[in-house]
C-alpha cells in the first residue's frame, strides 16, 4: 500500500473543498462590484444553462456598477432574468446590449443573511473535508483487516490524516472569519 500516494490524493481532493469555498464566496456581495459575483449565475441560452461569462463580458466600470456586454442580442431578456433571479438583490437595467447592474449598499439585515449565506458553505465544505477523511479511513482499515498494514500503521495513518483534516477545517474557519469581517465591514 503506497500511503504517499493516498496522502497526496487526500490533500488534492481536500484542496478542491477549499477551492469551492473560495468560488462560492467570490459570489457573496460584500458591498463593492466584483465580476465575481456574477459568476455563479446560469443563464438559460439556447435551451440549456450556460454560465455568465459565456455569454457576455462582464465588466466592472466604477466600484458599484457591474456590467454585462451581451453578445447575442436575442439574450439580453434572459441575462437580465438570471440576475433579477438570484438571491443577490440586484436591478439590472438594459440599454440595448449592455445590462448595467447597479450594486445598492448592504443594509444590516442583508449583511447578517449573507454571514448566514457564508457560514453555510463552511459548513458544507467541512462536511465534504469530513466525508474524504471517513472515506479514507475506511480504505485504510480494509487494508489493515486484509494484513496489508499493522494496526500501528493504521493508527499512524489515521493520525495523519486527522492532522490534514484539522488543517483543512481551519483554514476554512479562518476564511469564513475573513469573509465575515469583509461583508460587515460598512
Amino acid at each position: 500500500m503506497d500511503f504517499e500516494a493516498i496522502k497526496k490524493d487526500i490533500r488534492r481532493r481536500m484542496e478542491g473543498a477549499l477551492e469551492v469555498l473560495h468560488t462560492e464566496f467570490g459570489g457573496l456581495r460584500a458591498g463593492r462590484a466584483s465580476t465575481s459575483l456574477l459568476e455563479p449565475l446560469q443563464v438559460e441560452a439556447y435551451g440549456q444553462p450556460m454560465a455568465m461569462t459565456q455569454v457576455g463580458t462582464v465588466g466592472v466600470p466604477e466600484p458599484r456598477m457591474l456590467t454585462v456586454q451581451v453578445w447575442d442580442k436575442g439574450l439580453v431578456g434572459a441575462v437580465e432574468k438570471a440576475i433579477r433571479e438570484s438571491d443577490l438583490g440586484l436591478n439590472p437595467s438594459t440599454d440595448g446590449q449592455l445590462v448595467r447592474i447597479p450594486i445598492p449598499p448592504l443594509s444590516a439585515e442583508r449583511r447578517e443573511e449573507i454571514v448566514k449565506i457564508a457560514g453555510r458553505y463552511t459548513e458544507e465544505a467541512k462536511v465534504a473535508v469530513r466525508n474524504i477523511r471517513r472515506h479514507s479511513l475506511d480504505e485504510i482499515k480494509k487494508t489493515e483487516k486484509s494484513g496489508g498494514i499493522s494496526k500501528d500503521e493504521l493508527r499512524d495513518y489515521s493520525d495523519e490524516i486527522q492532522v490534514s483534516t484539522d488543517e483543512f477545517v481551519k483554514s476554512m474557519d479562518e476564511l469564513l472569519a475573513k469573509k465575515e469581517q469583509e461583508i460587515m465591514q460598512v
